[in-house]
């Protein structure tokens, strides 16, 4: 019998695919970089636009754009600035544009533009929940100015999010509509704090200041987290900010759904969940024994000791008949834990059977100094 050896079929053929950095705020980001794309990338809070690997515009409705930031501070006027789009948009040249008709000066417009360029990308890069997308070929009307490699880019979000959490951890200042916290004593603030603070009204948010300032978005945020950890503004009560930090996911997610629903069952509303808050009668102690009272001469009041009578005491000296005022005696200490008796008050015979008002003072004076 003769046995026939067939040989494997060859291997077909693999593209070969760049190895993606294993580090990176988002690893389609990493790996386009590393295929050296040209695109845009579309993500939840804006766009990264790449040419040959290289970050060259970047885009986010939470940041002003470039012709904010152009117009507002007066770099360039609103009229040149439409003559530049209308111009050349189509061909997607406006920045070579402005700098050859003399608009604004090529470092200028360098220095703007990578602004620009690391705020929308500081909000691009963020947490999301929502599914990143890239379309091929794609160019921005701006045209190239300054490119940016992905991992400076990267490299800066990263500083500006540590920066952040240095400064106030909690990030509800970022996104939630801001109050003006009624305080006695105005602090004094710096002129940029002030000119922040004075735009927040209840209604504008972060963004909202930085496009009505013509200020990059994240120096905004900066000013409002040291205005929050000095107690000057707060989020709107009643506003639902959506937590878009790797912190408060992480967070959130790690609270079981049943300890969640007991948590919202056991807090009152609108208190945060906590130690349930403490009533003076939960604070009164448990009263002893009392002894039995003794009313003096007139209208005093009769007073309880909580503990038993000291030993017998010496019989007091007969005094002439006096017009007391009435005693007013200090109630038992709140303080005081409850299963500890209080100490006998030596001069407790005294002022229940003396009509003396040396006595009566003494005892006022000696009340007063423990309230002290």
């Amino acid at each position: 019998m003769t046995t026939v050896r067939t040989p494997p079929p060859p291997p077909l053929p693999v593209r070969q695919r760049a190895v993606a950095p294993a580090a990176g705020l988002s690893p389609m980001l990493s790996r386009l970089a590393a295929e050296r794309a040209t695109g845009v990338l579309v993500r939840e809070c804006g766009s990264l636009y790449l040419s040959e690997g290289q970050v060259v515009h970047a885009e986010s409705p939470a940041t002003p754009g470039l012709d904010v930031l152009l117009t507002v501070r007066g770099a360039l006027n609103a009229e040149g600035w439409r003559e530049a789009i209308a111009e050349a948009g189509a061909r997607r040249l406006v920045g070579r544009f402005l700098v050859d008709r003399g608009r604004i000066a090529k470092g200028a417009l360098e220095l703007c533009h990578l602004g620009a360029l690391y705020d929308a990308a500081y909000f691009v890069l963020g947490p999301s929940s929502a599914p990143s997308r890239f379309r091929y070929g794609a160019a921005h009307w701006l045209g190239p100015v300054h490119p940016v490699p992905v991992a400076a880019v990267e490299r800066e979000t990263l500083r500006r999010r540590e920066l952040l959490h240095r400064i106030w951890s909690d990030p509800a200042t970022d996104d939630a509509p801001l109050v003006r916290i009624e305080r006695l004593d105005e602090p004094t603030v710096a002129p940029r704090q002030a000119a922040v603070l004075g735009r927040v009204d209840g209604t504008r948010t972060a963004a909202d200041i930085s496009r009505a300032l013509g200020r990059p978005a994240f120096h905004t945020l900066v000013d409002l987290r040291r205005l929050a950890a000095a107690g000057i503004v707060a989020p709107a009560p009643g506003t639902e900010v959506a937590a878009r930090h790797e912190e408060r996911e992480r967070f959130d997610a790690a609270i079981p759904a049943e300890a969640r629903a007991a948590l919202r069952a056991t807090s009152p509303a609108g208190a945060p969940p906590g130690p349930a808050p403490v009533t003076p009668a939960a604070m009164t102690p448990a009263p002893a024994t009392p002894a039995t009272p003794v009313t003096p001469v007139g209208t005093a009041t009769a007073r309880t000791t909580p503990t038993a009578p000291p030993a017998a005491p010496p019989a007091p000296t007969a005094l002439p008949a006096r017009d007391t005022p009435p005693l007013t005696l200090a109630p038992p200490d709140p303080l005081a834990p409850p299963d500890t008796p209080a100490p006998p008050d030596p001069l407790a015979h005294l002022a229940l059977t003396s009509t003396d008002p040396d006595v009566s003072l003494l005892r006022r004076l000696r009340d007063a100094l423990e309230a002290l």
